[in-house]
């Protein structure tokens, strides 16, 4: 047993080396490497995929792994935890072949340089033929685990653990009604009608000072990470102590950087907070799920950066520092600016009680993909008939539209539903954490949230996959995912600042 043991660990710790490496490749694609290199990078990138999934596959490994599985009773607690969800992952990967594993790393490498072009000359066809590849692949992939039900549901399952596509049918028909009941109530309100886009003006060297701030005060160490800059924000884990983060200081709205940065960094802060010790390098110290990620980020952009205790401490900053930019806003007016609801094209610049309809569409959408139901050829123009249902409104080009994210570029299909679901957690997590910290508003209101983190480090981050993320959540919260809860929270918050 105890080379058994021995040999996991090692194992274990050779595919988080090469999944820190494979992380590097990933990041600096996105960020600083030329155009031209993406041919390597595919290379590289399958290589690495390739090697990382033939350790997890062998023969060796599984034998070990089942050894230790049948006397799993004789290990200690720590090695239980290890072997039980080692023998899940590995059971599940042994399904896939390596060279499965090898194409797709190649596709998505060259697909998302493909994304990028299409989306700057505004040309969905550029993207469509490696999108037509990618989801070739994610049929075969379906058939190689052959979850029961759909075969999205052998999707959701990577990133959500359980879920299937009728809890998730249910679960977002119940969210749908209910948004667009809100939404229906807030535009024949008088605030509404009255509202005016926002025209603020912030240049790029400003933007970047707010954004190093506002990391500094949410305790992001820049030992342990930092920022850079990407056409979509996002976040990606190196190393236990090197976690990177991306903004984009370009956009129209210079509120957009402010906002994906504190999102962003919540992510950062859950990477950064998983266990460690006994369990570094090993599969436990990682998250159970996406939702449960994602309900990190959207904690700290809805819950926190959107509190009208955090504008009381943030907008004399920002006034500051803009320059007298933002002067002529009081409190009052800063507050409704930054939660104004107005249905939105871009999901990632989507107002809070609108954002999930984004993520329905494009669970629908994939669903359709998936089952034969939608050709990708169709795909501009089922997107922009399902945006006008929605949201009452249809983009005026592919930019705007079907090419606005990166993540079928990169096969995450599966990926989207668990924006809403993050989402749903992110205000479970906040009613309670405001229950059980009645000084949490003061300590908004005073910038001040290390509190706020160690509560989130004691609640979530410190499992890591120990649990499922509904044990997490319930043992929390008192509940799994409840959509009544985000509805509540948001008619409370909405119908109070449009006087519904």
């Amino acid at each position: 047993m105890k080379n058994s043991l021995e040999f996991i660990y090692k194992q274990q710790k050779e595919l988080s080396v090469l999944g820190g490496i494979g992380a590097l490749l990933g990041w600096d694609h996105m960020t600083y490497m030329p155009p031209a290199g993406a041919a390597e990078r595919s290379e590289q990138a399958a290589l690495l995929s390739k090697l990382s999934h033939e350790i997890v596959i062998s023969d060796e490994f599984w034998k070990h792994i089942t050894r230790l599985s049948k006397n799993i009773d004789d290990l200690d607690k720590k090695d239980r935890n290890v072997v039980s969800r080692l023998e899940k992952d590995v059971e599940k990967a042994r399904k896939i072949p390596s060279d499965f594993v090898e194409r797709m790393a190649k596709i998505t490498t060259f697909a998302y340089q493909a994304w990028e072009n299409a989306r700057a000359k505004n040309e969905f066809k550029i993207f469509a033929p490696n999108l037509e590849k990618i989801i070739d692949l994610e049929k075969e992939y379906c058939d190689y685990i052959k979850l029961p039900g759909p075969s999205y549901n052998s999707l959701l399952d990577d990133y959500e653990e359980g879920m299937t596509v009728k809890k998730l049918e249910q679960e977002f028909s119940f969210l749908e009604s209910k948004l667009v009941e809100i939404l229906e109530k807030i535009k024949s309100s008088q605030i509404y009608e009255k509202q005016k886009k926002p025209n603020i003006k912030l240049e790029s060297e400003k933007q970047k000072k707010l954004c190093n701030l506002i990391y500094e005060k949410m305790n992001l160490s820049k030992q342990r990470a930092r920022i850079d800059i990407s056409t979509h924000p996002f976040t990606t884990s190196i190393g236990n102590d090197d976690v990177r983060i991306t903004t984009n200081y370009e956009h129209e709205n210079p509120l957009f950087s402010f906002f994906s940065t504190v999102h962003e960094a919540g992510h950062a802060l859950y990477e950064l907070g998983m266990p460690r010790n006994d369990y570094k390098d090993t599969v436990i110290s990682d998250s159970p799920s996406l939702g449960l990620h994602e309900s990190q980020s959207r904690f700290w952009e809805n819950m926190i950066a959107r509190n009208y205790n955090f504008w009381e401490y943030f907008l004399p900053i920002f006034k500051k520092m803009s320059s007298n930019g933002f002067s002529h806003f009081d409190l009052e007016q800063w507050y409704k600016l930054v939660n104004q609801v107005r249905p939105s094209l871009i999901r990632v610049e989507a107002d809070e009680l609108t954002y999930c309809l984004h993520v329905v569409l494009r669970f629908e959408i994939e669903v359709g993909l998936m089952s034969d139901k939608i050709n990708v050829s169709e795909l501009p123009e089922v997107w922009n008939e399902k945006m006008d249902k929605l949201l009452a409104i249809t983009p005026r080009n592919d930019k705007e539209g079907v090419l606005q994210d990166m993540h079928w570029s990169g096969g995450s299909f599966g990926y989207f539903p668990t924006y809403a679901i993050g989402t749903i957690y992110a205000s479970q997590l906040f009613k309670k954490l405001s229950e059980e910290n009645l000084k949490v508003k003061t300590e908004i209101q005073q910038g001040n949230f290390k509190n706020i983190l160690a509560w989130l480090d004691k609640k979530v981050h410190r499992y890591g996959r120990l649990i499922t993320a509904d044990e997490i959540i319930k043992k929390a919260c008192g509940e799994g995912l409840n959509s009544k809860a985000f509805v509540n929270y948001l008619k409370e918050k909405y119908y109070k600042i449009y006087e519904v």
